[in-house]
């Protein structure tokens, strides 16, 4: 039974989180620990590790819906996968109650950033026009920056770091929501594997609970990530703020 209620869960997780391009280790961590009363940091392990497979999922929906620029979604992933080794080697000199009070502020911050850009690109054409991206060393330091700093900090909390990803992609980058959304996903991958593979290392990955989210978030995140270019910005730009908001609210619970 409770198997069955874990794949049902986070069926309804990845329909949302595939729909806003987000890995969702954050949400996921903030529902494992206040529903179904796994430790912070099995929970942590576990949801870092499923991101690989939903955001897989979600990253090949959003590519054949035309919403995910390989060009840089791969290097940003790559310099991502470096931070969030470096960042799960300091997380587990964490307290548990302590990660799980910064888990949740470092999600409430990110919505917060999140609503904060979307009130400055809010006059912008969110069309292909801003899929122009910059060249030379300008790109390559903007793709350090984005990938080594949403890497630390998705090791370090567990969190897929979706809205850093974005803000940095839309405003570094200068891609559109839809592009950023879809090539968050595929950023995403290397980050969550890289990071899984050092909470196994470290004994938080609880392989069973890996596979009962994984089978519920695929299926989800690849049917939710055909609602990104169907449905209105507004609902996705409100999605994209809502999501992390509502993670951060259940951990504090």
């Amino acid at each position: 039974m409770l198997v069955m209620q874990i794949v049902l869960t986070m069926l309804a997780v990845g329909l949302l989180l595939g729909f806003v391009g987000a890995g969702g280790s954050g949400f996921i961590i903030s529902i494992l620990t206040t529903i179904f009363g796994f430790s912070i940091h099995t929970a942590l392990g576990t949801a870092l590790a499923a991101m690989v497979f939903s955001s897989f999922s979600g990253a090949v929906s959003h590519y054949r819906e035309g919403n995910l620029l390989l060009r840089a979604g791969i290097p940003v992933g790559l310099f991502g996968a470096f931070g969030a080794w470096f960042g799960s080697l300091m997380s587990v000199n964490i307290p548990a109650h302590d990660l799980r009070w910064m888990t949740a502020g470092i999600l409430f911050l990110s919505g917060l950033l999140l609503w904060l850009r979307m009130v400055i690109v809010s006059r912008k054409k969110d069309g292909a026009a801003q899929d122009v991206l910059p060249s030379g060393a300008r790109f390559w330091l903007a793709a350090f920056v984005v990938g080594l700093a949403s890497g630390v900090l998705s090791g370090l909390f567990g969190i897929g770091s979706t809205p850093f990803i974005q803000i940095g992609l839309m405003f570094l980058l200068n891609m559109s929501v839809r592009r950023a959304a879809g090539t968050t996903m595929l950023v995403i991958i290397p980050i969550a594997l890289a990071g899984g593979i050092d909470n196994y290392r470290l004994g938080f990955l609880d392989v069973p609970l890996l596979i009962e989210v994984v089978i519920g978030t695929m299926v989800g995140s690849y049917i939710g990530a055909k609602f990104t270019k169907r449905l209105p910005a507004v609902f996705l730009k409100t999605a994209m703020v809502i999501v992390p908001m509502l993670g951060a609210a259940l951990l504090i619970l």
